[in-house]
């Protein structure tokens, strides 16, 4: 009896941490388009943000890493070359695409993706965090198993599934940073009144399309936000459901994570959750989707022509490109379906050290680490591996507005706001406070240059920056200082901006090259 009892929970464990083939190839292309929408979003800024000539020089980018880091972009400061490197990423993100040496490419990736992070450290997210993460996982896991040239090219037929440890710690990954979130909201008042949400989407300085009509209707936001919550604090059972029910959950988180991208500017985050979140999709998913397609005639219009010439585009692809194996001494811990030390070490590095420090931050147990312990961190560190505290909006959103005014004199005694490019003020210089950055990414890197204020060099690097900016077109500065203005979002105050309180913190005070440090005399106190 316990012999039969012990097979059946073994069978049940198995069945949790499997995933589809068909799923693991779709989430093989999203993984391939993310990168290649980053790469494409990252070259918008590529002067001010990734080169010599912009606001975060090498000098400073290994400043603000550990020491040791890894990154193809540490080895040249020359434009050109970073440019191409940018270019062999996306060409690689393209090969794991159409799963052409499937893990070869997937190793690429992450390290092109940790290279790309650790170039500019200071516009980060946890998005670019959970990213790392899941290219990280993804390299011990089949992705080219279905739906590839890999699979094309094989002498067997594809597994229907697949499981593994490296299928348990990514799907372990994805509840990880849910329950944890959960965690910390659960200790947020706003989220326990209700409260959050509706004050999210007050924020202008970081909402915009469909979150202007949305705010509009505060119930439905307390209604919205109370199911994101549960549907977090309840992410374990995304592991342990099986059949419908799981992927009934995962598409519920699924449409939360798509609404994310449609209302709030977080970064990649609903992307990259969206991508993540599928892996939990099983093979009754598929084999409804099939039965809907067929029922709906969609099935004969429209995916039997696009399965044929896709399937004929492999078929050419296969026969053409070589089978010539990498020559890359691939670790015993990259098979799936075997019980690995290594494997286990990692999972143990990943998430059960980083939760027991987080206990420990929590003040639930005391926990002195060894010095192994704060070696395997230092370790992971250097490629970019660790756990977030996965605070995101938590435990408490941000209930403050907030945007940028830098008073500058010029040499002729004129004052000007160089962050937004006007004539002084300290008015709002957009009803929609998004409109002040150039892409999301910006916002993050104010943050960063917010938070520096007199301590550390990023507010200097953005004033030469500015400086030389300035110069150029022919006008010379003497000082910048930079103020940012906070607004407080309330209930009563969500659409209405013109109604809030108001204050100012000056971050910091920076002569140009060239001119020694003065106070600016302004026309106007600021807020």
């Amino acid at each position: 009896m316990m012999t039969e009892l012990l097979g059946r929970l073994g069978r049940y464990l198995i069945q949790c941490v499997t995933i589809d083939s068909r799923t693991l190839a779709v989430f093989r292309i999203a993984i391939g388009l993310l990168i290649i929408g980053d790469i494409l979003a990252r070259a918008s800024t590529f002067t001010f943000f990734y080169t010599e000539d912009g606001v975060v020089p090498q000098e400073l980018a290994e400043s603000r890493t550990v020491d040791g880091a890894f990154s193809f972009f540490f080895y040249t400061q020359d434009p050109t070359i970073i440019a191409l490197l940018f270019l062999i990423h996306a060409l690689v993100a393209i090969q794991l695409m159409i799963g052409y040496k499937t893990t070869f490419a997937m190793i690429l990736s992450f390290l092109f993706v940790i290279s790309l992070d650790h170039h500019n450290p200071l516009i980060l997210s946890h998005a670019d965090t959970l990213f790392r993460l899941l290219c990280f996982w993804a390299i011990f896991i089949p992705l080219g198993e279905r739906w590839s040239i890999d699979a094309l090219q094989r002498d067997r037929e594809p597994r229907m599934s697949v499981a593994s440890l490296g299928t348990a710690a990514i799907l372990l990954q994805m509840v990880y940073m849910y329950t944890i979130n959960g965690i910390h909201k659960i200790n947020g008042p706003l989220w326990n009144s209700r409260e959050a949400t509706p004050l999210i989407f007050g924020l202008d300085d970081m909402t915009y399309f469909l979150a202007g009509p949305m705010r509009q209707y505060p119930v439905m936001l307390e209604i919205l936000g109370t199911m994101w919550y549960f549907l977090l604090v309840m992410s374990l059972l995304l592991l342990f459901l099986q059949g419908r029910s799981r992927y009934a959950m995962a598409i519920l988180i699924f449409g939360a994570h798509l609404s994310f991208t449609i209302t709030v500017r977080i970064g990649a985050f609903g992307w990259v959750g969206m991508s993540g979140v599928m892996l939990f999709l099983p093979a009754i998913f598929w084999e409804d989707l099939n039965a809907l397609s067929r029922r709906l005639t969609i099935r004969e219009r429209v995916v039997a022509p696009v399965h044929n010439a896709l399937s004929a585009f492999g078929e050419r692809a296969a026969s053409t490109l070589p089978k010539l194996q990498p020559k890359l001494s691939v670790p015993p811990v990259v098979r799936d379906g075997a019980f690995d030390v290594g494997m286990t070490f990692l999972i143990m590095s990943l998430f059960v050290f980083p939760t027991i420090w987080f206990l420990e931050d929590e003040d639930v147990v005391e926990w002195e680490r060894s010095s192994v312990e704060q070696r395997i961190e230092e370790e992971f560190r250097k490629i970019g591996v660790r756990q977030s505290q996965w605070t995101v909006f938590a435990p408490n959103p941000r209930t403050t507005d907030r945007w940028y005014v830098f008073p500058a004199r010029t040499a002729d005694g004129e004052l000007l706001d160089v962050y937004n490019d006007r004539p002084f003020s300290f008015e709002r210089p957009y009803d929609e406070l998004q409109n002040i950055y150039g892409n999301y990414r910006e916002r993050f890197y104010m943050n960063t240059i917010r938070r520096a204020g007199e301590r550390g060099s990023p507010p200097g690097y953005l004033v030469d920056w500015i400086c030389r900016d300035y110069a150029e077109r022919g006008i010379e500065l003497t000082q910048i200082d930079m103020y940012v203005i906070n607004e407080r979002v309330t209930r009563e105050t969500i659409d209405d901006h013109a109604n809030r309180e108001s204050w100012s913190d000056l971050m910091s005070s920076h002569a140009c090259e060239g001119h020694t440090p003065e106070e600016i005399d302004l026309p106007e106190d600021p807020p």
